[in-house]
């Protein structure tokens, strides 16, 4: 187009000189779901078909995660069709990835809804080098808390409305859709751990919201739920009802932030005391108290299903002697040997094992009798006997085996265990009773 006096343009010229510069311009119907590109320069030409699904064409404006062009998990898909309709006109800007690219393109994106139709017009043009540095950084300047935030948006419960939804993870916008809290609701809780949705339907009931939270009060809980790759992290659910004028006023701020790394940390030390509190420290078997409760879970499942439970006691042969003749720490590394050994030995088996006290050792099975379980225990000994132990070379034992009977209480077939080791040193050592 020459260049004219500005008297002498005329609109059909204005109309010429976007046509010749803008990005993309697209016409598109919800009411059939399809679009159809009416104009676009070279640069764009494999960013879309000719025509196609409306859907489709909002899933690659919207639906990929910021900052790569990843296209984000298949369940967040059922919330497309709610982000491409409009009630008045819409301006946002946007970032595409053409076909090939790993570098996205800036768009300036305006939305014009036809009166009275179900269609609307989308108009894109690229924005200048100087202004993509700064949109491409501005989110640099969020505080570390701010970034945590994966999702926002405000609630009406007596409208059933939601409003200024941002998703971080794909804009820093706030994204123009219009969902019913009531539909947002059950969409999201597919997104939820399964031994979740329970609790994240109890707290997001409009009934529980509005009778257990008073104006300008919060509440949370923290949950496993879907981030936009598909992968599940830990976050917290946040509700804070709006302090309003009236009680009757049902208007909330829903936030969702990822505490994923600090939850992971948190239970990795959680875990560490846990072990602490339940297994012996030098051998990291049970402890007595673990393994006491093994046996009381054992005996309890036995008088409730008849489920068979034996279980032995293990007593090495004149620990006394180690320890006097080659000093505490080689029976300390004589005592861990054996938890190593007694571990492989019962890896894969329905077994407990833990340490007693001392050099005395238990084992609980699940699912034998006395009568296998004294097999299982004179291959244990034999084990044992053959076995080198550092410094010492060898060492034996002796075993005490017995059968959870009716009417058996922890005293019971403890004591009956107990007795049968001590008479297997009565009858010599390095040698199984079965009582």
């Amino acid at each position: 187009m020459s260049d004219k006096s500005l008297e002498n343009y005329t609109l059909l010229d204005i109309f010429g000189l976007l046509q010749e510069n803008v990005a993309i311009v697209i016409l598109a119907d919800t009411a059939v779901n399809k679009y159809r590109v009416l104009a676009r320069n070279n640069d764009f030409a494999d960013f879309v078909e000719e025509t196609g699904s409306y859907d489709d064409l909002i899933q690659k404006l919207w639906f990929h995660i910021a900052k790569s062009n990843e296209k984000v998990s298949e369940e967040y898909n059922a919330f497309v069709s709610y982000y491409g309709k409009f009630k008045g006109k819409y301006s946002r800007k946007i970032k595409v990835y053409p076909k090939g690219s790993d570098t996205p393109t800036v768009l300036q994106m305006t939305v014009y809804p036809i009166k009275d139709t179900t269609k609307y017009v989308y108009i894109m043009d690229e924005l200048y080098d100087e202004y993509v540095q700064e949109y491409m950084t501005s989110g640099k300047v969020n505080t570390t808390i701010q970034n945590t935030f994966l999702f926002s948006m405000y609630v009406d419960l007596v409208n059933d409305t939601t409003s200024s939804i941002s998703v971080t993870e794909v804009s820093e916008e706030v994204i123009n859709a219009d969902i019913k809290y009531s539909d947002w609701r059950m969409m999201t809780v597919n997104m939820i751990w399964p031994e979740d949705k329970e609790q994240f339907l109890k707290i997001t009931d409009p009934e529980y919201l509005r009778t257990h939270l008073d104006r300008g009060r919060t509440t949370s809980f923290d949950c496993q739920m879907q981030n936009l790759e598909g992968k599940y992290i830990w976050v917290k659910l946040i509700f804070s009802r709006a302090m309003t004028s009236t009680e009757e006023d049902f208007r909330f701020v829903f936030m969702v932030q990822n505490i994923h790394d600090s939850s992971m940390q948190l239970m990795s030390e959680l875990k560490k005391y846990e072990k602490l509190a339940q297994n012996d420290t030098l051998t990291e078997l049970l402890n007595q108290g673990s393994i006491k409760a093994e046996i009381n879970n054992s005996i309890d499942k036995y008088h409730r299903s008849g489920i068979n439970v034996a279980m032995m006691m293990l007593d090495l042969d004149f620990f006394k002697k180690i320890n006097d003749t080659y000093g505490h720490s080689a029976g300390d590394t004589v005592l861990k040997s054996l938890a190593d050994l007694l571990k492989d030995f019962v890896a894969e088996k329905e077994a407990a094992v833990g340490r007693w006290g001392g050099e005395e050792f238990v084992i609980v099975y699940n699912n034998k009798t006395g009568d296998e379980l004294y097999t299982i225990a004179d291959e244990l000994r034999k084990k044992v006997e053959a076995t080198e132990f550092p410094k010492i070379r060898h060492v034996t034992c002796s075993i005490g085996v017995t059968q959870v009977k009716d009417e058996d209480t922890f005293e019971d077939a403890f004591d009956r265990m107990d007795k049968a080791m001590y008479l297997s040193k009565e009858n010599g050592r390095n040698t199984v009773t079965l009582v």
